[in-house]
């Protein structure tokens, strides 16, 4: 499993190599480091590394993939960027624009297309329904528009940012 956690300026590519018990070894920007890592606390770990001891307390903050991370002198913000996280802020980001095309941020299959081609859509109508990380996932216009051409059939298999329908 791998993901990013973004630490105050900086990104850090962080990912679980194996895990027994509270020994866990992990790849951080591609360096291994081999932790014991023990809950002492809810929020509140213990990460023994070289035989030195850190104590992190951790605080959500306004969601479950942001934190407050508190050391014995220092407080940092973190965000834990993960499949998900990156999938929902694809999303969001597709869906706010004005594109003449829809598309899927993630590679998935085409479940439903409920347009043809020359059909007139009114905004917030779902277009087209994409199965993706085991979600389905509909896709909407956000204004009135024309669909011009529809480039998948159901049931292909698509890549992210794949155009699926043309719309004008």
């Amino acid at each position: 499993m791998s993901f990013e956690v973004n630490l105050n300026n900086r990104t850090a590519n962080v990912e679980l190599l194996n895990r027994k018990g509270n020994k866990v070894k992990i790849a951080i920007d591609g360096k291994k480091y081999d932790v014991d890592i023990v809950m002492v606390e809810n929020g509140v770990y213990s990460i023994i590394h070289n035989g030195i001891s850190y104590n992190i307390e951790l605080i959500e903050n306004n969601s479950s993939k942001k934190y407050i991370v508190n050391t014995l002198y220092e407080s940092f913000d973190v965000e834990i960027v993960d499949a998900e996280s990156k999938y929902l802020k694809n999303r969001k980001k597709d869906d706010s624009g004005e594109k003449n095309t829809i598309s899927s941020p993630m590679p998935g299959k085409v479940v439903k297309i409920l347009v043809k081609v020359g059909d007139k859509v009114k905004a917030g109508e779902t277009v087209i329904i994409v199965s993706a990380m085991k979600m389905e996932s509909e896709y909407k216009v956000k204004k009135n528009r024309l669909i011009k051409d529809i480039l998948v059939k159901e049931g292909d298999i698509v890549d992210g940012h794949q155009p699926l329908i043309i719309i004008e």
